[in-house]
């Protein structure tokens, strides 16, 4: 399953944030970015279970202030 989890940080700290999210296991990519959020994360996991962590983990991160994780649908969904 993939996921894209966006980041809201304390001011000056979103190419710190992005650069802590990319060491989290399971989290494949994380962008500083301009707009509604600081940073934009892409995660692969298996299980719901997984997600939870990898967001608890990214939650857990200084500067961190919110979070909003939007889940892809597989494309078999459609049919």
């Amino acid at each position: 399953m993939q996921a894209y989890i966006l980041i809201n940080t304390e001011p000056g700290r979103p190419w710190e944030v992005a650069e802590s999210t990319q060491r989290i296991d399971g989290v494949k990519m994380a962008h500083a970015v301009t707009g509604q959020f600081d940073v934009v994360a892409y995660a692969e996991f298996i299980k719901m279970d997984d997600l939870g962590r990898i967001i608890q983990d990214i939650q857990s991160l200084k500067g961190v202030r919110r979070t909003q994780t939007v889940i892809v649908m597989p494309p078999t969904i459609r049919k």
